[in-house]
């Protein structure tokens, strides 16, 4: 019984202590600002993490901006589900899929310069607190949009503009020139076992 008493003041006394400190780091953050996000790496997640910050978002009453650089095939339960949102969100999917299925560079260039001119009418755009550039790494990799003009342009956002950018291979160039960067790791993924991609998970 002392033993365990002993424990709750030691666990109490630790956390009062890690309490002060958090309290203190929080406290000393004071600069609020747009951010520009890149969700990158090899791992499933990035379109996904997005699209939680857009829900996030929608429910702080923000209004979003989505341009989709691929997946122009696909019909996804994110584009289904949002559009439920009326005007609150507004999503433009300009792409023609990825690009082994296209087998046309032109075309593929075409839509991404499509694409970019959609991107740049909705960072115009005053009434957008939060937009969402999905797979813009992909045209970015395959330099299919000019990157120093993208990188340029993403810098000079809005000051109060949230810009999330998704897809492999980010360019060194974005992840200096971003706020945020993650990058997925794949650890385990059920492709690999022979799984099919499932509606509600991958699209």
């Amino acid at each position: 019984m002392v033993t365990a008493e002993k424990d709750d003041a030691r666990h109490r006394e630790k956390m009062a202590k890690r309490k002060a400190a958090q309290d203190a780091e929080v406290s000393s953050k004071t600069v609020e600002k747009g951010l520009l996000i890149v969700h990158t790496g090899k791992g499933k997640g990035k379109s996904t993490a997005a699209w939680g910050l857009v829900l996030r978002a929608l429910g702080r009453g923000k209004r979003i901006g989505v341009v989709q650089f691929g997946k122009g095939a696909w019909e996804t339960g994110e584009r289904k589900a949002l559009e439920t949102f009326g005007d609150q969100v507004v999503w433009h999917t300009l792409g023609e899929g990825f690009t082994w299925e296209t087998q046309d560079r032109d075309r593929d260039v075409a839509a991404a310069e499509k694409a970019w001119t959609q991107a740049k009418a909705l960072l115009a755009d005053p009434s957008f607190n939060l937009i969402v550039f999905d797979e813009l790494n992909i045209a970015l990799r395959y330099d299919h949009l000019p990157l120093a003009e993208v990188v340029e342009t993403l810098r000079n956002k809005r000051a109060d503009l949230h810009v999330v950018v998704t897809g492999r291979n980010a360019k060194p160039e974005l992840i200096e020139a971003a706020d945020l960067v993650t990058d997925m790791t794949p650890v385990k993924h059920h492709f690999a076992a022979g799984v099919k991609a499932q509606e509600g998970i991958e699209f």
